[in-house]
């Protein structure tokens, strides 16, 4: 059985130690807190201080940045970008390749569709079809 954790160099020369998550196979920092039931695919990063809720579900190649926040049962498709400081609402659906911004707040239930960025500080809340709702 091969070892359940890789080490990678930082841009700063610091060695960051990741973890194969259980459920999924995907790389969690130390420091950062998964939930058992969450699935996070091989490929996906999760940085140190991140918080991934129960029944979560990160997809392939996603990066979750340090102390972003996602909600239970939200859905995070491939090759997202969630930054640093994000929250991601509970159920909340990210598309493929979109980019949320550094301290962004995507409310529970909505939809972000592919290719989709939302700006650093935005806050968003969508109906199920990710028509954008008053603030």
């Amino acid at each position: 059985m091969g070892k359940n954790y890789i080490d990678i160099e930082n841009d700063h020369g610091e060695t960051l130690r990741y973890r194969k998550h259980a459920n999924g196979r995907g790389l969690i920092a130390q420091g950062a807190k998964v939930h058992a039931s969450a699935l996070i695919e091989v490929g996906a990063y999760v940085e140190p201080g991140a918080q991934i809720a129960a029944g979560a579900h990160i997809g392939r190649g996603v990066w979750v940045e340090p102390d972003a926040v996602i909600g239970p049962e939200a859905e995070i498709a491939p090759h997202a970008h969630i930054g640093a400081g994000a929250a991601i609402g509970a159920r909340a659906k990210i598309g493929v390749r979109a980019f949320i911004g550094a301290h962004a707040r995507v409310a529970g239930d909505s939809l972000i569709g592919d290719d989709e960025q939302i700006a650093d500080g935005e806050q968003v809340a969508t109906d199920q079809r990710g028509l954008r709702l008053a603030a």
